[in-house]
């Protein structure tokens, strides 16, 4: 089960939005498509020094959610997963490990725009369209 969502999720391309609120509630929703599964409770991504990476520090609990379209609504194809915040780091091995990564996809330029890398520990993973069905069944 699990590894057929890491495989989903990391599947490219794709792309995806992440939706965080600072800690007065101030909403902000994102497109990404760095965020990668790493194992069946971790997720990794970097991000700029924006509102996203703001509101995390405010409040660590976002929404990763991906959409694939279909021909009718029931037919789309997606997950969402609650995410929370465990750490970040704006320098060391792992925001240079995923910089260097990021270099090879995306060059040189953009790559070091990416200002921390973040880890994630997912809280709960929910279908895209939930009408009573398991995540499994809608990817």
């Amino acid at each position: 089960m699990w590894a057929k969502l890491i495989e989903y999720f990391n599947k490219q391309p794709r792309i995806g939005t992440l939706s965080t609120a600072s800690k007065d509630g101030e909403i902000d929703v994102a497109c990404f498509g760095s965020p990668r599964m790493v194992d069946a409770k971790t997720v990794v991504m970097v991000v700029r020094k924006n509102r996203t990476f703001t509101n995390l520090q405010e409040n660590p609990n976002a929404v990763f959610m991906i959409v694939e379209p279909g021909k009718t609504g029931p037919e789309w194809k997606g997950v969402r997963a609650y995410l929370r915040m465990t750490e970040f780091e704006t320098s060391g091995e792992k925001m240079d490990m995923m910089r260097k990564g990021l270099t090879k996809i995306l060059g040189e330029e953009v790559a070091k725009s990416f200002h921390a890398a973040i880890t994630f520990e997912i809280q709960d993973v929910r279908p895209l369209n939930d009408m009573g069905q398991g995540w499994e069944k809608s990817i």
